[in-house]
């Protein structure tokens, strides 16, 4: 997993590392595991107009990436704004709960083995105001840079997501841009709900997200429809795999897809939570290593397995984080990122 410090403004953090790629040889769109059609090219021609709308400074730092890169903004930008809508692949976990002295937001990073040294970790720092004010820092973790799939901002709230194969497919943003905007402008779990209320939303997903107040939620949503879900009637927890659970979205989760054994990986996580009682750090840890049932246990033979993962504790505002799969690699403290008012 690549470590990388971005500060400036987003067309300036987007050229530099772009540059910085290409002194050292590397193109980016040499790495990109899928053809690159005309298919995603018109789609991600129709969602333009919304990123200039709602996001911009996603846009921004896609040019000034190109840029660095020296290569056609268009291809990046079908690349980046088709992902999670156009042949989704990425399987993920992830589990939220409080308990005495803890607030845990825990995530696994499920995805292709081929492209697994290219998986980053971000430390994002701006230094000037948008149209909406400072954008909030934030620690991200991302198989696609520029797009976060979970992440937690100097404010304390931490966001980790879930793709679900669309069975509607809409034009707005994607799931991995829709939660660096949440980490980059909200500071509650509230805020980030009510912005995804607003947002145009193009693919399918589960947000799981936790703030320093405690509070916690799954956010079910899609084009079409969307449904929030608190601990309170749960046992005191949430979680969340690569299909709807909710009465209200399931009816959009498909069958007859490869979804990386998704239900068994929800069952674990629900019988862990009426097995154990005690609900600390080291227990979200042992979920996602596969101690308490089917998680990451993928044969590496067939091009998956789990690539990361991390666990958030938003009460103490430490993070810990396996780089590769937690049942064969060890969880370890990750003490670069300061958090505001500590």
């Amino acid at each position: 997993m690549y470590h990388a410090r971005f500060k400036g403004t987003h067309h300036e953090i987007g050229l530099k590392w772009g540059g910085l790629l290409l002194k050292n040889g590397k193109s980016l769109l040499e790495g990109v595991p899928f053809p690159i059609t005309e298919e995603r090219i018109s789609f991600s021609s129709q969602c333009i107009p919304f990123y200039q709308e709602y996001y911009p400074e996603a846009l921004e730092e896609i040019e000034g990436i190109a840029k660095g890169q020296k290569i056609s903004s268009e291809q990046l930008l079908a690349v980046l704004l088709s992902m999670y809508c156009i042949m989704p692949e990425n399987k993920c976990s992830c589990v939220a709960f409080k308990s005495e002295g803890h607030i845990i937001l825990a995530r696994n990073s499920d995805f292709l083995t081929a492209i697994e040294k290219l998986y980053m970790n971000c430390i994002y720092r701006f230094e000037t105001s948008g149209k909406s004010g400072r954008p909030y820092s934030f620690q991200g973790n991302t198989t696609a840079f520029v797009e976060m799939e979970d992440g937690v901002n100097e404010h304390g709230l931490a966001i980790g997501l879930t793709a679900v194969y669309p069975a509607v497919l809409g034009v707005g943003l994607n799931a991995g841009m829709l939660l660096r905007y949440g980490l980059e402008r909200c500071r509650t779990v509230k805020e980030f709900t009510e912005a995804l209320k607003a947002l145009p939303i193009a693919s399918s997903q589960t947000f799981t997200a936790a703030d320093r107040s405690g509070d916690i939620a799954v956010i079910e949503c899609n084009c079409e429809s969307m449904n929030v879900e608190r601990p309170d009637g749960r046992g005191g927890y949430v979680s969340a795999v690569n299909s709807f659970h909710s009465e209200k979205m399931r009816r959009y989760s498909c069958r007859d897809i490869d979804d990386w054994n998704a239900e068994e990986r929800y069952q674990t996580i629900e019988k862990a939570f009426h097995s154990e009682e005690i609900r600390d750090p080291g227990f979200a840890e042992r979920i996602l290593s596969g101690r308490c049932g089917f998680m990451c246990q993928y044969d590496r033979s067939t091009g998956k397995d789990t690539v990361w993962s991390v666990v958030y504790d938003l009460e103490t505002l430490e993070i810990r984080r396996c780089e590769g799969n937690p049942s064969r690699k060890k969880f370890r403290q990750d003490t670069r990122f300061l958090f505001s008012g500590r």
